[in-house]
């Protein structure tokens, strides 16, 4: 009855025993409620999901499909889905009974030594029990660990969509290069038909007589620039069709053929218009949900550490067999942390400071995904305005081109002004399609700042296994 007394005071505490820790709640962050960089004018921001699809390019799309179903990157990124699963299934695991069982059998033997006889005596034995414990999770330990693993399956599921993201911005851009470089290969090609052109002609001048040698060794070397520009530029497309075959897993033979079948004009980006606020991107980007859940896991953590300073109440029991005789028992044991040398408060510090670590690496991500939208915007802003006084030029400069051929033919002017005139005409179509190519690859670079081609809802990798966390209690 002494004891009871005693114990009853531990018993009456862990009655009242709660979940302690910090309750997770997601940090409101200060943001602008608009963006300062123009927009697009266009459609809505929901066109973002597959926003490939929309460049109505089938080869683009195709090339996004392989991509996905064979990308070492998403493979890694599954792996890491897997081992925060297995984890969370571990951590779950803690807050039930366990049960163990154990069997043995054994022989002995005895000589007794009786006169010149020696019989040996011999006895055998069966063994058996089994051993069951159940540490009750008064103050949340155990909760606050599964806790702290689910968040990050869900941050390594968000990880997942945020390589998809890279991965079809990437495939997006070098497909978009390749075709500008088609083209950009093919004005070369004409610049150096018309410069080689030119420096026959300027080299029958200066054997004659009408020009000086040196502007025949001019326009030679001209010509040699032009010709090595060319030579580069097709080496530019060799590269970009490299760096395809690795995205894509595509035997570069079969890419070829398939970047073939279409003939070489630019995706046309669909329009896009972004209506929703820096606050609406937060809850959009799979990086910034990926670093708001590792937040949410290091929030959790504290409340582990914390639950370990109080005592921990195991219910154990276990039954015997020996040869026929069974011997059990069950009860509980308590154990209090009295002295650990300071271990349980250093854990507790250590893991409030790595949650503020967290906090300001959270708050970087937002303030980065912001920052990537507003300079694409810029960006974007800056090549479409580009655009249209390249058009203009290059417009002009074929006019030009049109007018002196006309000119030539009626005996006004001279091959060389042909020439001239079609050169820079070339020039001109140069300078537009390089700056048609920069601003489709902002508009990619805006869908993938904006979490283009990611939908939280969507976590189905082609060809792999479903990636939703079930929703458990």
């Amino acid at each position: 009855m002494v004891r009871l007394r005693l114990l009853a005071p531990i018993f009456a505490l862990l009655a009242g025993a709660c979940t302690v820790g910090p309750d997770y709640r997601r940090p409101q962050l200060r943001v602008e409620r608009a963006w300062r960089a123009p927009f697009p004018h266009g459609a809505r921001s929901n066109r973002l999901i597959g926003w490939w699809a929309r460049f109505d390019d089938a080869v683009l799309t195709t090339l996004q499909a392989r991509a996905e179903q064979d990308s070492p990157s998403l493979d890694q990124a599954v792996a890491r889905i897997d081992e925060a699963r297995a984890t969370l299934a571990a951590k779950r695991a803690q807050n039930r009974p366990s049960l163990t069982g154990s069997a043995s059998y054994t022989r002995e033997s005895d000589q007794v030594s009786v006169g010149a006889a020696s019989p040996q005596l011999a006895e055998s034995g069966l063994q058996g029990g089994s051993d069951a414990s159940w540490e009750l999770d008064l103050f949340g330990k155990v909760r606050h660990n599964a806790q702290a693993a689910k968040a990050r399956v869900q941050a390594r599921i968000d990880d997942w969509n945020d390589a998809r993201v890279s991965l079809a911005a990437e495939v997006g851009d070098d497909y978009v290069q390749y075709r500008g470089c088609e083209q950009l290969a093919e004005v070369l090609r004409e610049q150096s038909e018309s410069q080689e052109a030119t420096a026959r002609l300027t080299r029958i001048s200066a054997d004659a007589g009408f020009q000086a040698s040196s502007d025949a060794a001019l326009a030679e070397a001209a010509a040699a620039s032009v010709r090595a520009s060319y030579t580069d530029q097709l080496g530019q497309c060799d590269l970009l069709v490299k760096s395809l075959v690795s995205l894509t897993s595509l035997d570069e033979p079969e890419l070829r053929k398939l970047l073939q079948a279409r003939s070489k004009i630019l995706p046309s980006p669909p329009t896009l218009d972004v209506e929703s606020v820096p606050a609406d991107l937060v809850r959009q980007r799979p990086d910034v949900g990926s670093s708001e859940r590792e937040l949410a896991a290091t929030s959790a953590e504290i409340g582990a550490a914390v639950a370990d300073l109080y005592p921990s109440l195991t219910l154990s029991g276990s039954i015997t067999a020996v040869s026929g005789l069974q011997q059990w028992s069950i009860g509980p044991s308590l154990s209090l942390p009295i002295f650990d040398g300071g271990q349980r408060r250093a854990n507790v510090r250590s893991a409030r400071a790595s949650y503020a670590y967290q906090l300001a690496a959270y708050r970087k991500v937002v303030r980065g995904a912001i920052l990537d939208v507003e300079q694409a915007l810029v960006r974007l802003d800056v090549a479409r305005r580009s655009e249209g006084d390249a058009e203009r030029a290059a417009t002009g400069y074929r006019a030009t081109f049109v007018a002196t051929d006309q000119l030539r033919r009626a005996g006004g002017a001279s091959m060389l002004d042909q020439e001239t005139a079609r050169r820079n005409a070339l020039d001109a179509q140069e300078t537009l399609i390089s700056v048609r190519v920069t601003e489709i690859r902002q508009w990619i670079a805006l869908y993938k700042a904006l979490g283009g081609g990611w939908d939280a809802h969507v976590t189905q990798p082609l060809a792999r296994g479903h990636l939703t966390e079930e929703h458990q209690p």
